[in-house]
């Protein structure tokens, strides 16, 4: 978004007079004087007239490196704390988790106030990929994994389910689904005799996990990953 109009989206400001500020030297992008109106705000950009800052709230799309031991909730639920008290963000409220994690599982979360963006990722006609890190209790031979590449049945379920499969170690695979059933990784593992070990999301359709996003931090996304759904 361009300055002047940013000031003017966050403050009763004409455009003449965001201008005026601009001129003046009173605005400045993260403690940085800035006077070409056209400059463009990012999401994650401060801006300050006079020192004090302002936002224009927009839709947000926020990436989240979940640890373990924290829920995918609102609110605290059973001894644990929520993903959302990682966040330093007004009207936490407005943002939806974006394909939930166990609590026990840690990785890639996205939330978002945009619900159609929410929908298109998580619905099931959309069959967008996510991709796990899947540590195992006991080693996993080549018959097991050529199993869950041509599919598995799951208590309950009345067609099998599989998955794409890459081995990392013997203990250690990256597994990629498409649908969202309740515990699947962990079933799926169980059915080929296994047991998950420690579970870690990578990745949602083409967005991976940012590397430089130590467990408990966050970011907001860039346009470009925004566009990818």
């Amino acid at each position: 978004m361009r300055l002047d109009k940013y000031l003017c989206g966050a403050t009763e400001l004409t455009r003449s007079q965001a201008k005026r500020l601009l001129k003046q030297g009173e605005v400045t992008v993260n403690e940085q004087i800035i006077k070409d109106a056209a400059f463009k705000v990012q999401p994650q950009d401060q801006v300050c007239i006079e020192g004090e800052t302002i936002s224009v709230r927009g839709q947000r799309y926020i990436m989240v490196h979940k640890p373990e031991g924290m829920v995918c909730s609102h609110i605290d639920d059973g001894g644990y704390p929520s993903v959302f008290n990682l966040l330093d963000e007004p009207k936490l409220d407005e943002l939806k988790i974006v394909g939930r994690l166990d609590a026990d599982t840690t990785g890639l979360v996205l939330l978002t106030s945009d619900g159609q963006w929410s929908h298109r990722i998580t619905s099931p006609n959309s069959q967008c990929p996510k991709r796990y890190r899947v540590t195992l209790v006991h080693p996993i031979d080549d018959d097991a994994i050529d199993q869950l590449k041509q599919g598995v049945m799951l208590n309950g379920e009345t067609d099998p389910v599989s998955g794409d499969v890459e081995r990392i170690s013997d203990n250690e695979i990256w597994l990629t689904i498409s649908e969202g059933k309740y515990h699947q990784v962990k079933r799926m593992c169980a059915a080929v005799s296994n047991r998950v070990e420690s579970l870690h999301r990578q990745q949602i359709g083409n967005l991976e996990l940012d590397p430089i996003l130590e467990e408990g931090e966050w970011r907001f996304l860039r346009d470009h990953e925004v566009s990818q759904f």
